[in-house]
């Protein structure tokens, strides 16, 4: 139904592996039904941050950064200060001395500079280009009141862009970062892990960052890195590697690589997997505290934390790479690709089954006796390690003409998602678009009513 709304849209996809799962014109469980295209970019729009309930940034390759109301799909601002690609966007709310709450932004370019702005007014505050290497990813501490900048150096800055402190840890840059228990941080360089510890005076005029740790357990480049709870953490590799860490003494708790080992996958498809091993990178990573959801090649897996292992999976999610996953409320998961596609999942429950045992005269008869007890065996334990958990299709948001980038999910004021088209489309409930609209026509005949009365 949605596949007609905009000029472009996925074209299909011949070659496309028949597991991919499709739904008719009639999507009857998807809420979005209406759309509005946002226009402000000039190039690839690669990051979307939320700056509260309603507001939200976006910014990409053409240098811009723009800020949108989520309600009305009206821009507010368009910020210009950078002269090359935006390469990093961070909220960073802070409070005045009035105690007033002033929502900002930070960005960073390939200019090797970074900018703090005042979402309220749309107004540059801080600007600092003394930087060496473009920064790669801003990660704000709220509790410290301070931020960091990674690239070839970790700096340690505070909200007038005072340089706190900096540390060069190796030739290769930070590609992400997160904040951990007991002032320290954890940084993705390469394949490496570097956990480092911030160290303040008591009257904080001086701080130190070094280095307290490497994890070296990956094997190829850590993609994502993020926060599971307060006392977790989770990485994933460029090889399909899933790590999840203890956050206070930084030891594996979990690990997972062969995604479909524990599948059951039959020997043809076992050969196909075979052949597409550079297509089971981790892009992407989630979590509710409970699961850890994995955005591996085409594909979507559901890791369960206490159990250790998938609990579910759609293993070609899309025609192409997942790019960004995220998990909404009612047990539903949003998963956008390479494709153009936006797609909604609803994690559904099995009807467990027993297995039946083998009767052993059968094997007797054809002189299979000693694998009897063997054959049994297999076929009771095989319900143990089959998932419990269905991933379903529910809704598919054709609208973008390339590459869906990430997006944004704002409860009952839709869904954002931004593409390599230049576009960032608003997906609304359609029922609800049509009973505020309805609310206000009524508004407006009441208040033409009163005014005849009155005249």
């Amino acid at each position: 139904m949605l596949r007609w709304l905009i000029g472009g849209g996925r074209e299909p996809q011949g070659l496309a592996e028949k597991s991919v799962q499709t739904l008719g014109e009639e999507q009857t469980q998807n809420p979005y039904t209406e759309l509005l295209v946002l226009k402000g970019h000039h190039d690839i729009v690669r990051f979307l941050v939320p700056v509260d309930d309603y507001r939200f940034a976006s910014a990409g390759d053409d240098g811009i950064v723009c800020l949108w109301n989520a309600q009305t799909g009206d821009k507010l601002f368009e910020l210009h200060a950078h002269t090359q690609k935006i390469t990093a966007l961070a909220a960073f709310p802070l409070t005045d001395a009035y105690e007033e709450k002033c929502h900002m932004i930070l960005t960073a370019g390939a200019d090797r500079a970074v900018i703090v702005w005042d979402c309220d007014n749309g107004r540059q505050i801080h600007k600092v280009s003394c930087f060496h290497s473009t920064v790669k990813c801003l990660t704000v501490l709220q509790r410290l009141d301070v931020w960091l900048s990674g690239g070839s150096d970790l700096c340690v800055w505070n909200q007038k862009l005072d340089l706190l402190c900096k540390s060069h840890l190796i030739d290769s840059d930070i590609s992400a970062m997160i904040e951990l228990p007991k002032n320290c941080v954890a940084a993705a360089v390469g394949k490496e892990l570097i956990i480092l510890r911030l160290k303040t005076s008591k009257d904080g005029t001086e701080w130190d960052v070094f280095e307290v740790k490497r994890l070296l357990d990956h094997q190829d480049n850590i993609l994502s890195l993020i926060s599971v709870s307060d006392l977790t953490f989770a990485t994933g590799s460029h090889v399909g590697e899933l790590i999840v860490w203890d956050a206070l003494d930084w030891t594996m708790q979990a690990y997972e690589c062969n995604w479909d080992a524990s599948l059951h996958v039959d020997p043809q498809q076992e050969i196909k997997l075979s052949h597409s091993q550079n297509k089971i990178s981790i892009q992407h990573l989630t979590s509710d505290e409970e699961c850890v959801f994995a955005a591996v090649g085409k594909g979507i897996y559901v890791y369960n934390l206490q159990m250790k292992r998938v609990i579910a999976f759609q293993r070609t999610a899309h025609d192409s790479a997942v790019l960004h996953i995220t998990k909404v409320p009612n047990r539903q998961l949003i998963s956008c690709s390479e494709d153009g596609s936006v797609r909604i999942w609803e994690l559904r429950e099995k009807q467990q089954l027993t297995a039946e045992p083998v009767p052993s005269g059968f094997f007797s008869m054809w002189g299979f006796g000693r694998a009897t007890k063997q054959a049994n065996n297999t076929a009771k334990k095989a319900p143990e390690s089959t998932t419990i958990y269905s991933l379903d299709l529910t809704g598919d948001l054709i609208g973008h003409s390339s590459a869906v980038q990430m997006f944004l999910y704002f409860g009952e004021h839709g869904l954002a998602t931004c593409s390599a088209d230049h576009l960032i489309i608003l997906w609304k409930d359609g029922e609800r678009e049509s009973r505020l609209r309805s609310l206000m026509l009524f508004h407006k005949l009441e208040h033409s009513e009163d005014l005849q009365l009155r005249i």
